[in-house]
């Protein structure tokens, strides 16, 4: 029988948990998905290995069986695929660096220049990874070092780069466009371009879930993309939140950008996976920092 690292991961989320509910926002997929993988593996098993009653999920007499065969299995396989990996990118002097985001500010360009001083024989290789993926690819070992907003997934490390003030994006005919600065208050009545609930704690973050008091956040559409955002804001189907130095990133046709009063600031960071202490990556560190004191942050400019 043939059976996915996939399913066995999630399993032993399952395992570790004992609630689907939090292996499912422990590995950011949604609960039906997770049940869908489970049962998956059991009919490739043969077997049943979760039991759920009324009180959780308990282990069946083959899933504990199972379970430290999984978990050595995947270890095996993650230790192997780090080294791998490792082995590939040094013969190539590649360091793969995700984002989900144009992060503006001239940060990218100094950082390029910086890194090339400190690693001359070494180039980066830019990959862009959807919402859906707060990690940047770096959990799932796609990346070696990622530009992120907090707050981050565990099992990351990282360096806060800039701390801004949070603006919404309105349709260019919304009633509150015509204001020069916005109270949350005021927006928190209306509906939100949400991120996909896998996004975890920053999908709650960019909804400005702490400063709303328990209420909730009306969602009027979820994307995964900063097209599909600029698309769904254009359409009027929804207003976001995004960072000030974003500002001109959303300065697109029936888009409007503005500053809001009564939000906590955002935080841009450069992360790598826990542990990883190779020196290309030591000197990308160091070189985000040394690009975010030399470009600072300019003021946007509402539009």
């Amino acid at each position: 029988m043939d059976v996915h690292l996939r399913d066995l991961r999630y399993f032993v989320a399952v395992a570790d948990e004992l609630s689907f509910t939090r292996a499912a926002e422990r590995l950011y997929v949604s609960q039906p998905a997770l049940s869908k993988q489970i049962r998956q593996l059991e009919q490739a098993m043969r077997a049943t290995l979760l039991r759920r009653d009324p009180r959780g999920v308990t282990l069946t007499a083959a899933g504990a069986l199972l379970l430290p065969s999984a978990r050595r299995l995947l270890e095996t396989w993650d230790d192997t695929a780090r080294a791998v990996l490792a082995a590939e990118a040094h013969d190539r002097r590649v360091l793969r660096l995700g984002m989900q985001t144009s992060i503006g500010r001239n940060l990218y360009p100094a950082v390029l220049r910086r890194f090339a001083e400190l690693k001359p024989d070494w180039r980066l290789t830019l990959r862009l990874c959807e919402w859906t993926d707060p990690s940047a690819g770096l959990l799932d070992e796609s990346s070696d070092a990622a530009f992120v907003w907090l707050p981050l997934p565990v099992g990351l490390e990282y360096r806060v780069l800039l701390n801004e003030s949070r603006w919404v994006a309105l349709p260019m005919d919304h009633p509150l466009a015509g204001r020069t600065e916005i109270d949350l208050a005021d927006l928190l009545d209306e509906p939100f371009v949400a991120l996909p609930e896998q996004a975890g704690p920053m999908r709650d973050f960019w909804l400005a879930t702490d400063e709303r008091q328990g209420r909730p956040a009306r969602i009027g559409v979820e994307v995964s993309t900063p097209d599909e955002t600029f698309e769904a804001i254009a359409s009027g189907l929804g207003i976001h939140l995004l960072a000030a130095g974003n500002a001109d990133i959303y300065a697109r046709p029936g888009i409007t950008r503005r500053p809001v009063r009564g939000l906590s600031p955002c935080q841009l960071a450069v992360a790598w996976r826990h542990g990883d202490a190779r020196a290309q990556v030591k000197a990308f560190v160091s070189a985000c920092e040394d690009a975010a004191t030399l470009t600072g942050t300019p003021d946007p400019v509402p539009g």
